[in-house]
């Protein structure tokens, strides 16, 4: 009997067992968050516009296409001037002018060297940008790096009452030129030095700068009185060398100004009333 009842307790543990449910698997974890959309991407640059190029207008010639035996110097292109810098418009030392200033000069030149001397010019065609450099450079009178050289004589104030410096100028209009002689055949002239000290333009040939014109009684760009071309303080030889400049320049057409011995004008200009700024390269004759 006893047999019995274990058998039976045993079966019912055994369906008990077999009747249990197993414990439930745990959840799975919750799903990552989606990533956040992509930035939209930005546009690729543009690329960098390649810059207008400035052309001279029809009329505008180099002056070495006309005639290049003229000696160029030009000083604008250059520290060597009376503001220190080279001044912006001049890319490159080149001399631009109209055509009728270039046919007048060739005929000049040929003059000149039949004599034993040549042309140079300082100062041709200047971009109006130039001379709005200059008249912010008056205006800045603690600027006075090149005052023993060029205006040693005037305070930089009186740079404007006293006509030195002006808002235009006929050399933006292309039918203007700062010019000098030299001795053929041309000797060689040393470049200026940033820096090195300056001796006033008023001073004896011997002791100014030693540029290679002939003696003129004054440096180029000399703001003082001397430079005015019949001054009576200039006399012998310096004195004649200005006649003989300005009467071969006379006879080819053109007209000097009375306040400076170097500087010239067509008369008959072609373009009497506008002043122009592109700037002075090779790239403007292309």
């Amino acid at each position: 009997m006893t047999r019995r009842l274990l058998s039976a307790a045993a079966f019912a543990l055994v369906a008990a067992a077999c009747g249990t449910t197993a414990p439930p698997a745990p959840a799975p974890p919750p799903p990552a968050p989606a990533p956040p959309p992509p930035a939209p991407s930005s546009p690729a640059p543009s690329p960098t516009p390649t810059p207008e190029v400035e052309h001279a207008p029809p009329g505008f010639v180099r002056l070495r296409d006309v005639d290049p035996s003229i000696v160029e110097e030009i000083r604008y292109a250059t520290p060597h001037n009376f503001t220190g810098d080279p001044v912006p418009g001049y890319d490159e030392p080149m001399c631009v002018v109209t055509q009728p200033l270039a046919e007048a000069l060739r005929a000049a030149q040929q003059r000149f060297t039949s004599q034993g001397y040549t042309l140079k010019v300082y100062d041709c065609y200047r971009p109006q940008r130039a001379d709005g450099h200059f008249v912010a450079w008056a205006e800045d009178v603690d600027d006075q790096r090149m005052k023993d050289e060029f205006y040693p004589g005037l305070d930089k104030s009186r740079l404007f009452a006293d006509g030195y410096i002006a808002e235009r100028s006929g050399h933006s209009r292309g039918s203007s030129v700062d010019l000098t002689l030299v001795r053929l055949p041309v000797s060689p002239q040393r470049p200026y030095v940033p820096g090195e000290p300056l001796t006033s333009c008023t001073a004896p040939a011997g002791q100014r700068f030693p540029d290679n014109s002939i003696d003129m009684g004054t440096g180029y760009d000399c703001f003082d009185s001397r430079s005015h071309t019949d001054d009576p303080r200039v006399t012998g030889e310096a004195a004649a060398n200005r006649n003989l400049l300005r009467d071969v320049l006379t006879s080819v057409g053109l007209k000097n100004y009375a306040y400076e011995w170097w500087h010239f004008n067509l008369p008959r200009e072609p373009f009497p009333d506008r002043y122009f700024d592109f700037p002075v390269n090779s790239a403007a004759f292309r």
